[in-house]
């Protein structure tokens, strides 16, 4: 008998804690409307910020970023670039393709190192923020590098095998971004 291939379970859609993570992408979502006024872009930018903060809680639990979620999302942000800012469009869309660019660039040449859900996570990242993607990747990275410093200083050696999820740290430096920046 032939054994039958059993497809590789899709990524899940909301992670164990949702009523937490529900929350905090509601207060992500809140905190960017109180900052930048309600608008329609605001109210995008409120509606991707709440999704980055979910996609975060799921990588935090699982290590993955489900293109369910990820890619709708992009897709709702560039149209909401081209609906209701088509004097941005072309920046949002440049910096979505250079950011998901430069990290799928990352992922070919370290494929142990990141994944593509990372890559499709800066993507949405760039169409969010625009130019602004640049200084939400700059902190994230900054994030993670300092996470890691302190679990190097905690563990010594051993930490050195750990891997830490990116989209977190990317997702903070998204809202960060957002609410501390220029963005939105």
């Amino acid at each position: 008998m032939s054994e039958l291939a059993t497809a590789p379970a899709p990524a899940p859609l909301r992670p164990t804690r949702t009523g937490a993570t529900s929350l905090l992408a509601g207060c992500a979502a809140a905190a960017v409307l109180a900052r930048s006024g309600v608008s329609g872009w605001s109210v995008v930018a409120a509606a991707a910020a709440a999704a980055v903060v979910w996609v975060a809680a799921i990588d935090l639990e699982t290590r993955l970023l489900p293109n369910r979620i990820v890619l709708p999302a992009t897709l709702v942000v560039a149209c909401g670039a081209v609906l209701l800012g088509p004097e941005r469009f072309a920046e949002h869309a440049l910096a979505a393709v250079l950011a998901g660019g430069f990290l799928f660039a990352a992922v070919a040449l370290r494929p142990g190192d990141l994944g593509m859900g990372d890559a499709k996570l800066a993507l949405l990242l760039g169409a969010m923020l625009g130019s602004a993607v640049l200084e939400a990747l700059l902190i994230g990275f900054g994030l993670v590098a300092g996470a890691g410093l302190v679990l190097l200083a905690l563990e010594g050696r051993p930490a050195l095998k750990r891997h830490l999820p990116l989209g977190p740290f990317l997702a903070a430096g998204a809202l960060a971004t957002l609410l501390l920046g220029g963005a939105a």
